[in-house]
């Protein structure tokens, strides 16, 4: 067992729920919960971003972000998905350039699950893949 889960303050895993992210409120209040965001947290993008960047707060090494119904993410602010997956593309760059010596070939340090419906995938990935550019370009 040892071989498949890591040792405690390794890996810091956070368990999400699209379901309760419908909303920009939803989401800063499931990413601050799940992440023990600090009481500085602005309930903005660029706080989202810049606390997913950061995690100094979580004793460990990685940071594995697992977010079920993914597909109800922003359901009721539709022209806000792309700012979101915009920010956890560029936290998953700015993590994949953080690496230490001795991170090397142990995989990302900090890696983001949607999880969904195998018949919505292809729609999220593609959503997903067409929201790469910085999320403060977005409209």
């Amino acid at each position: 067992m040892d071989d498949v889960v890591p040792p405690s303050g390794v890996v810091a895993v956070a368990r999400l729920d699209g379901a309760a992210m419908t909303d920009v409120d939803g989401v800063f209040e499931q990413f601050s919960d799940a992440l023990r965001f600090p009481s500085y947290f602005g309930w903005n993008w660029p706080a989202l971003s810049e606390c997913l960047s950061d995690l100094q707060w979580l004793s460990a090494r990685r940071y594995l972000i697992i977010i079920e119904n993914a597909p109800r993410i922003l359901r009721e602010n539709v022209d806000r998905r792309g700012v979101f997956f915009s920010i956890l593309a560029e936290v998953g760059r700015h993590w994949a350039n953080s690496y230490e010596p001795e991170d090397y070939g142990k995989g990302p340090l900090f890696h983001a699950i949607l999880l969904c419906d195998e018949h919505e995938a292809d729609a999220l990935e593609q959503e997903v893949a067409a929201a790469s550019r910085p999320w403060w370009r977005m409209s």
